[in-house]
């Protein structure tokens, strides 16, 4: 009775021991990528809970979230030859597992070593100024680029992004005096431009006053008035033009000299005698 109630004790163990190997529970952003004998299982299993054959099914489990995918600085030289130490980052999910497992030996590496020669080749064909100022269009090839690498691996890379562009520093010396004669010129521009408009306006003020002398008039003594405001030792006497009109007139009535002409010379006069 005791060896009996051994072997049910040992049967029941191997039972439950059996069962705790077949059965498996995979999260909703998990699937569980079968192998029985070897030979791969389709389709992928999960989410929730289902049974695997002890020792005759392996299973891979696969995340399929998306993952972030640093790139490591690359040293680059572009295309006018400056060269640049560049990193970018990558994001990628799996959208078919069985293909990330049998496809490749390992996505995760496969899929660096892809981002980083891409990086290189690409940034290579682009000057540095594209690199600095279209760094949207050149985020969009690198994406499509390695996405069609990555497609028949199962990956998806929907977004990839350059980080920092390190510039060696000679380099940088000569940008930002190239920044700072752009500004110099900007500034130049406008106030040949502001000199421009204020000339219009003058032309236009001064087409008013002739029109109407009075304005004339009226701006000296608002300028008199700006004049006094200020703390100036200066005197101002204004003087009416009407009282300078008799010495103008009068010196317009002398009349002015004429060129001297020399004295006639007396005609010669010939006396002959007469035979």
């Amino acid at each position: 009775m005791t060896a009996a109630v051994i072997i049910v004790i040992a049967v029941v163990v191997i039972a439950l021991l059996l069962l705790a190997a077949s059965v498996r529970v995979a999260r909703e952003y998990e699937r569980g990528v079968v192998f029985r004998l070897g030979r791969l299982l389709t389709p992928p299993k999960g989410p929730g809970l289902f049974f695997l054959i002890p020792v005759v099914d392996k299973m891979v489990r696969v995340d399929l979230r998306t993952v972030t995918l640093n790139v490591p600085p690359q040293e680059v030289i572009t295309k006018d030859n400056v060269p640049v130490r560049v990193n970018a980052v990558a994001y990628f999910r799996i959208i078919e597992p069985s293909a990330a497992i049998v496809q490749v030996e390992n996505f995760m590496v496969a899929t660096s070593q892809i981002s980083q020669t891409t990086l290189r080749s690409v940034l290579g064909q682009h000057s540095l100024d594209e690199l600095l100022s279209e760094r949207d269009k050149i985020n969009t090839i690198l994406q499509q680029i390695i996405d069609e690498a990555t497609s028949p691996w199962g990956i998806k890379v929907s977004v990839v992004e350059i980080k920092d562009v390190e510039i060696p520093t000679g380099m940088q010396r000569a940008m930002a005096r190239q920044a700072e004669a752009e500004r110099e010129r900007r500034a130049k521009i406008i106030a040949a431009e502001g000199e421009f408009q204020a000339s219009e306006r003058l032309k236009d003020a001064a087409n008013v006053i002739s029109v109407n002398p009075t304005a004339l008039q009226l701006r000296f003594l608002q300028t008199i008035l700006e004049m006094s405001s200020e703390r100036t030792s200066t005197m101002i006497l204004p003087i009416p033009l009407e009282l300078f009109k008799p010495f103008l007139q009068a010196t317009s009535q002398i009349p002015a000299p004429g060129p001297t002409e020399p004295p006639a010379s007396p005609p010669l006069s010939s006396d002959t005698p007469e035979s």
